[in-house]
């Protein structure tokens, strides 16, 4: 009985393992692409915003067939205008970067083109993060008043209790981790601000 019990446990755990093609798949390469600036600076913006690679970015966009393949149709036998467009080296994942040569090939589109339009895709992500930017740099404006009045708070317990005091101890303790909070708040909101000026 427990023999029978390990055998399906080894059948269930070899079910799952990845195969060595899975795994090549995810391996990063480096792409080149010729985009515009706006394209470029979405992709940025996503990865700074969502706090993802901009590789996981590549994936998400390669791995609607559907959309890609669609694309493609609408893209099939023209010219990608090349002006004003950047050549830009990303790393992608190998299997993002085989199905992009795939579908381009097939439907005779532009691999540029196809990047592009993708990107294009997730302009509504973007001013969603844009309203989102504003409502948090407005947050940390309150945040930095609100911790200037617990300062403010921490020097007048120093003074009437003492700098030894158990209570001034802790307030010190709370006002360190909202520093250091706020800090990290506000240079995330620095990070950001190259989405104020983004026009798609």
């Amino acid at each position: 009985m427990k023999k029978n019990k390990e055998k399906q446990f080894e059948i269930r755990i070899s079910a799952s393992e990845p195969t060595s093609l899975d795994l090549r798949g995810r391996q990063s390469v480096r792409a080149t692409f010729r985009l515009s600036e706006a394209c470029i600076d979405a992709i940025s913006i996503l990865s700074a915003q969502l706090g993802i690679k901009q590789k996981s970015v590549f994936d998400h966009l390669m791995e609607d067939d559907g959309v890609l393949n669609n694309m493609a149709r609408d893209l099939e036998n023209t010219k990608f205008d090349r002006h004003e467009r950047i050549q830009k080296t990303f790393v992608v994942s190998r299997r993002s970067l085989s199905f992009l040569d795939m579908i381009s090939r097939r439907h005779n589109a532009p691999r540029d083109a196809l990047v592009e339009y993708s990107v294009r895709r997730l302009w509504p992500i973007i001013a969603n993060e844009r309203e989102k930017h504003e409502k948090r740099k407005a947050l940390l404006t309150e945040m930095s008043t609100h911790f200037a009045e617990g300062e403010n708070l921490l020097s007048k317990a120093a003074k009437d209790l003492g700098e030894d005091d158990p209570i001034v101890d802790k307030l010190e303790t709370i006002m360190s981790v909202y520093r250091n909070t706020l800090g990290a708040i506000a240079d995330f909101i620095e990070k950001g601000k190259i989405i104020e000026e983004f026009e798609p």
